[in-house]
């Protein structure tokens, strides 16, 4: 398989996950060039990860050859980096979400009706645990799935696993949501363990989506990222059977129940020498997940970013969209959706929009 060569506009935090990910597997990945205003920054960049920097995106494009451009940018200004680097014939994975509100969501999804090759580098349903779940739910086992309730991720990520696992495309739904404020000891964070007890606001967000036949039960508390002691859940229920968080429940026949557990197996452990990765997810004698980044030495969301560069690379090379602008337009407009009706304690029903595929 060819290596992935591509570049990035950005340095901020998650720039590095990509760094990382090049670094890591350098016979699959290289990035050819990152895009940063920030001369100091750039410096930094280039004697930590031992890759070339430049000042603008014509530097970038001028001066590398990159199969596509990782857009990291904070989420007012991408925009506009996307429409400069599609304007200048460059293929485009954009963090999420793609635009900040409805108004950008609608002025950028024009750039592909113009046949700009933009996807959304969304990872959550890529990550090890949720791709054996959604391996399991493809197998049928399950039936006809009628339900879903999700502690796992915020926002747009967990309405992009909403849809997955309940089959929605665009159509509508009635939400209710509201926010549940509680008390909380501050736990670990992007800057690393805390350093004193601290006493802190937890804010958790409880949302019902309703699709008729269909429904999402929403809740999230940003601590779950980090937190030690507020740990994710996840339910998805179909007429054969379920998915509860790792145990797999379903009837075989009418009179035959079948259990099953989500079973990772990691290299490394207890005096395995064949390395330190993971392997992939069982369920009885079944692999559900097989990592496609051995011997790579990654987190769980850095498997399903290097996912994301690899089905990027096969669509800019004629391959299919693996998770396009219009998806992520949805599953952020019902993101924002859900902060509607937390703002205004009110049932919101949403409105098909203009990026709507039939």
């Amino acid at each position: 398989m060819d290596k992935v060569i591509f570049g990035i506009v950005g340095s901020g935090w998650r720039t590095e996950f990509y760094l990382r990910i090049a670094k890591e597997l350098p016979n699959m990945f290289e990035v050819c060039g990152v895009v940063t205003r920030n001369g100091n920054k750039g410096k930094e960049i280039e004697e930590a990860w031992g890759v070339k920097t430049f000042r603008t995106i014509d530097d970038l494009l001028k001066q590398s050859s990159p199969g596509f451009v990782v857009v990291s940018v904070p989420g007012e200004v991408a925009p506009a980096i996307i429409k400069e680097l599609s304007q200048k014939g460059a293929a485009v994975l954009t963090e999420t979400p793609p635009a900040l509100d409805l108004k950008g969501l609608i002025e950028i999804n024009k750039l592909t009706e113009s046949g700009a090759k933009i996807q959304v580098a969304e990872q959550y349903h890529l990550q090890p645990l949720q791709a054996a779940r959604i391996s399991i739910l493809n197998s049928g086992r399950l039936g006809n799935i009628s339900q879903v309730q999700l502690s796992v991720c915020h926002g747009y990520h967990a309405m992009s696993l909403m849809r997955k696992f309940l089959g929605i495309h665009f159509e509508n739904a009635q939400i209710s949501a509201y926010n549940f404020i509680s008390p909380i000891i501050g736990g670990p964070g992007r800057n690393g363990d805390p350093e004193q007890e601290k006493m802190e606001e937890s804010h958790q967000v409880i949302a019902r989506l309703d699709f008729g036949e269909k429904l999402c039960v929403y809740d999230f508390s940003g601590d779950q990222y980090f937190s030690w002691i507020r740990s994710q859940h996840f339910l998805l229920r179909g007429d054969k059977g379920e998915i509860n968080d790792s145990k797999v429940r379903y009837l075989k026949d009418f009179r035959t129940p079948i259990e099953l557990d989500l079973k990772r197996l990691n290299t490394g452990e207890n005096g395995n020498l064949e390395g330190h990765y993971l392997k992939g997810i069982y369920a009885g004698e079944e692999w559900v997940y097989t990592n496609p980044f051995i011997p790579g030495k990654f987190t769980d969301d850095e498997i399903a970013i290097a996912a994301c560069l690899r089905k990027m690379d096969q669509y800019v090379n004629g391959g299919q969209e693996f998770y396009s602008l219009a998806e992520a337009s949805q599953d952020h407009y019902l993101a924002l959706m859900i902060e509607e009706a937390v703002s205004t304690n009110k049932i919101v029903i949403t409105e098909t929009q203009t990026w709507a595929r039939k």
